[in-house]
């Protein structure tokens, strides 16, 4: 089995996938249409089967917009907000811990987390 780089561009109202290892270009109307597109161009120009050839596509631009280098960003601003709730709910669980070994009501540590004593009494356990 193959795998085929497939880059994926926006041109008008199609999505253009160009595939560099055989320098072959073809189109589809729906992103999600565009890297079965290709392995269908690809199993037909070699003439293999369909099912020897998989493909990994990479969106690179859309009309101007870098769609990789967005993408990128987002998933790494997505992974720091990620690691911030862990920090922020081990912080919260070790408070919620404290004020109750320093005899602070469930009820009123809920309050002062901005929970409910159910939840104060979760966090204290």
């Amino acid at each position: 089995m193959s795998e085929y780089t497939v880059v994926v561009t926006r041109e008008g109202k199609w999505w253009m996938a160009h595939i560099p290892a055989i320098d072959g270009l073809t189109q589809a109307r729906r992103l999600e249409d565009a890297p079965e597109a290709a392995r269908e161009y690809i199993a037909v120009t070699l003439d293999v089967p369909l099912s020897q050839v998989t493909v990994a596509v990479s969106v690179i631009d859309v009309d101007g917009v870098n769609v990789t280098a967005e993408v990128e960003r987002i998933e790494a601003e997505r992974a720091e907000v990620d690691a911030a709730r862990e920090r922020v709910a081990e912080d919260t669980r070790r408070l919620a811990k404290t004020l109750a070994s320093k005899n602070v009501p469930v009820r009123d540590i809920g309050a002062i987390l901005g929970v409910s004593h159910q939840r104060a009494h979760q966090l204290t356990s």
